[in-house]
């Protein structure tokens, strides 16, 4: 197999990676491409959350708004279980077959999920096998998402020139905000459209079939991107070390545990700032559901934008000023800026307090993925990218919604304020003595 894989890349490489014009416009034809490929990765995953408070009474139909909600966070939750799964097989997938081949082997899985849950029967109509579905559907989007991460963080990573990584990396999060954003607009739009009762009964499919349809352009897109010049130059080393979790361990272990601490704040601050706010300003603070959808929508689109000034401003400044920046903000404003939102009826308010939070978050989503990347050598990056920032998600992002309303129906809703500025200040710990990636980087390739 590997003299089959040796001599097309060699034969390639020059083709693709040399600083001729051509070059610079398949470099930026595969960036689009693999982020094109992301934002539906990501749609399909946050169709999930953004249509939850319409489903969640198809699967689970006892209980208040609250319990309906918590059971629905909890199978959320099972997906990000799965994800350092996904993260561990897809990762060693893609760092010996290819970043395409893993690419492409992840937008498949997430195809299947979105499908799933689109014909699923409810729970009137199939009892028990009906969350047993929907638990199933997204066991193999966390699956498919997990491998997704490494892959193209790694891909996006490798294929950027070394001057404009951090910007060109910062795409991956314009992607996964992206696709959080275009769920919520397909949401406004069909709440807009077919009305409450509509959406109850049958407009929530809409969205997974979207993104099970979406998933299938993507497969063709991304079967036809070219390969990173660090991989194919790897096939032709004989002496490479191989992709498993025993040598990524036992080589790497401090990037390992420090990509665990630089994400566990990080990731559990965007999902409460992001997926949680959308669901605290109608149940919390008393917006309607509609209302709250646009709120979020709007404050996503600004947030999106920023992505690539931050990226930029890591390429002058360094990743490391960034990140710091985010723990501190963290640390001092997620529990001001919840308990103001609590009481806060003005939309416009709403906005200000919500675009406050993710300007501050903004310092981890821009950067996040480089920073990782920049860490591993080539032979076991997508792993080593992929697999510890899935096993902090598990822990610290995919709980983040489940906790905030376990704690809301226990009459404790603060301590998740308290919980989120706690992770942001063990991070906040790693950001100060963590090197700076932007000159130490193991990417060697141009």
């Amino acid at each position: 197999m590997r003299s089959t894989a040796a001599a097309p890349p060699s034969a390639r490489a020059p083709q693709v990676l040399r600083g001729t014009s051509d070059t610079r416009r398949r470099r930026l034809r595969n960036i689009v491409g693999g982020s094109a490929g992301n934002l539906v990765e990501w749609f399909d995953w946050y169709v999930y959350s953004a249509f939850a408070l319409y489903f969640a009474p198809i699967f689970f139909p006892k209980g208040d708004a609250t319990a309906q909600l918590l059971n629905t966070a909890a199978i959320f939750a099972v997906g990000f279980v799965m994800r350092p799964i996904g993260a561990w097989a897809m990762g060693v997938y893609s760092d010996r077959r290819g970043r395409k081949a893993g690419l492409t082997l992840s937008v498949t899985l997430m195809c299947v999920g979105s499908l799933m849950i689109a014909l699923a029967p409810g729970y009137a109509n199939a009892g028990v096998l009906s969350p047993a579905i929907l638990l199933l559907a997204r066991i193999i989007q966390g699956l498919s998402l997990g491998g997704e991460y490494g892959s193209s963080a790694t891909y996006l990573s490798e294929m950027a020139d070394r001057d404009r990584r951090g910007f060109w990396s910062s795409f991956q999060y314009v992607t996964i905000i992206g696709g959080q954003l275009a769920a919520l607009a397909l949401l406004v739009v069909l709440q807009a459209t077919i009305g409450e009762a509509a959406m109850q009964a049958w407009g929530w499919r809409v969205g997974f079939a979207a993104g099970a349809l979406l998933a299938i352009v993507v497969f063709f897109i991304r079967r036809r991107l070219d390969e990173t010049l660090s991989f194919e130059k790897l096939m032709v080393k004989a002496d490479r070390r191989r992709s498993t979790v025993s040598n990524l361990m036992r080589h790497h272990s401090r990037e390992v545990l420090l990509v665990l601490a630089l994400t566990a704040g990080g990731t559990a601050a965007f999902y409460a700032y992001t997926i949680y706010l959308q669901k605290f300003l109608a149940n919390t603070s008393g917006f309607d559901r509609a209302t709250a959808s646009r709120i979020m929508t709007v404050a996503l689109t600004a947030m999106l934008f920023l992505q690539p000034v931050a990226g930029r401003i890591s390429d002058k400044v360094g990743r490391r000023p960034l990140m710091i920046f985010f723990g501190i903000g963290a640390v001092l404003f997620t529990y001001p800026i919840f308990t103001t939102l609590e009481h806060v009826h003005d939309p416009a308010a709403a906005f200000a307090l919500v675009m406050a939070a993710l300007v501050i978050v903004t310092g981890y989503t821009s950067i996040n993925a480089i920073i990782k990347a920049e860490m591993f050598p080539v032979e076991i990056r997508a792993l080593g990218v992929a697999l510890p920032y899935a096993i902090a998600n598990a822990l610290f992002g995919g709980t983040a919604e489940y906790i905030a309303l376990w704690l809301k129906g226990i009459g404790h809703e603060r301590w998740f304020y308290i919980y989120i500025s706690a992770l942001a200040a063990c991070s906040l710990i790693a950001y100060v003595r963590m090197r700076e990636t932007r000159t130490a980087s193991r990417i060697e390739e141009d």
